[in-house]
């Protein structure tokens, strides 16, 4: 349905806020496009916020569920794909909230040593590195935690990532500022 203009049938030409108005009068294929355009990156986000693939997935489906069935209410205040990373931030907290507590360290299995295909210290020195990184991550209050990913991981600016949080650029600064200053000091011993 979506070649009301002529265009592919790919929708590349196609603006966001376009395929948004045809998907919120029913066009399906013109969801499709938008589907595909932005999966990759709210999937990273939620991934980041997660920590986890199948979660991060079952948040971004879900996220694209709620869009669909919202988009006839979308006013276009904000461009599409930030209005898609605030109903995916959304959906990756109440996902934490109501997610259960994770195991303790001592009642997960040892991992397999070494890896047959690469160095060994070297795999197990980014694993621990990575774990550091998300364990300090984690530590962080989930305003921070949002705006560090959605700035360093995902590239929005302040002002999109204002949007996203329902806060000023100003609150925006602020946390990135804390959240930077304490990644630092946690990921000191790994420099």
């Amino acid at each position: 349905m979506i070649e009301r203009t002529g265009s592919s049938l790919l929708g590349g030409d196609l603006s966001d806020g376009l395929l948004a108005v045809w998907a919120a009068e029913g066009d399906e294929d013109a969801f499709a496009v938008l589907v595909r355009r932005h999966s990759r990156p709210l999937l990273g986000l939620a991934h980041c916020m997660l920590g986890d693939a199948q979660d991060a997935e079952e948040a971004v489906q879900d996220a694209f569920v709620s869009a669909w069935r919202r988009l006839p209410e979308y006013r276009h205040d904000a461009e599409f794909p930030t209005w898609m990373y605030r109903i995916t931030v959304n959906r990756c907290l109440n996902l934490r909230r109501h997610r259960p507590p994770p195991l303790r360290l001592d009642a997960v299995a040892e991992p397999a040593t070494g890896d047959a295909w690469g160095q060994p210290a070297r795999a197990a020195e980014e694993d621990a590195e990575t774990a550091a990184l998300t364990c300090a991550l984690g530590e962080l209050d989930t305003g921070q935690r949002v705006c560090w990913i959605l700035r360093e991981l995902q590239g929005l600016p302040y002002k999109e990532i204002a949007v996203v949080t329902q806060t000023s650029e100003q609150t925006v600064r602020g946390r990135l500022f804390r959240a930077r200053r304490s990644l630092k000091e946690a990921m000191a011993p790994w420099r």
